[in-house]
């Protein structure tokens, strides 16, 4: 496991902090906004999840998710780098923060599941720009990238039903 933390022979245990924080800051912000105050009320799918599972899963991919973009980040002095892999993934940032928002907080759920599939067309474009830099990298987005398509068959469902 620790040779995930290595890119060329060396660790930055500060910017690997930074980069792992930035997501979970992101994800706990949002999380909070689209839960404080009321909610909308909805039907879910028979085969959604339940409640206490989206918590750990999202820590999961945010750790992942920060430590692929270290990874990417330490590799800026390569020959290969592409400023727009970070560029894609903090603009994919942005439209993570909103979605849980957008579907929770507002209950649009229609407009939260367009705005869903731009996030994972951002999340596939940054994956792609990830393993072209690091393939550790690229490899630790695809448990994200299979996430949002289940999240997207769930919001599409929640439409369906409600």
């Amino acid at each position: 496991m620790k040779n995930i933390f290595y890119v060329n022979g060396r660790i930055n245990i500060k910017a690997l902090i930074v980069f792992i924080l930035i997501p979970l800051a992101v994800g706990a912000l949002s999380g909070y906004i689209s839960m404080s105050g009321e909610q909308v009320e909805y039907i879910s799918p028979s085969f959604a999840p339940p409640d206490y599972v989206f918590p750990i899963v999202w820590t999961i991919l945010y750790i992942l998710m920060g430590i692929a973009s270290y990874r990417v980040w330490m590799k800026r002095c390569s020959i290969n780098y592409d400023q727009m892999a970070l560029i894609l993934y903090f603009i994919q940032l942005i439209f993570n923060f909103f979605w849980p928002i957008i579907f929770f907080k507002y209950g649009m759920f229609r407009f939260a599941f367009v705005w869903l599939l731009v996030l994972l067309v951002l999340v596939i474009l940054t994956t792609i720009k990830f393993f072209q830099i690091d393939k550790k990298a690229g490899w630790l987005m695809i448990p994200y990238i299979i996430w949002l398509a289940f999240a997207s068959i769930l919001n599409y469902n929640i439409i369906k039903l409600n």
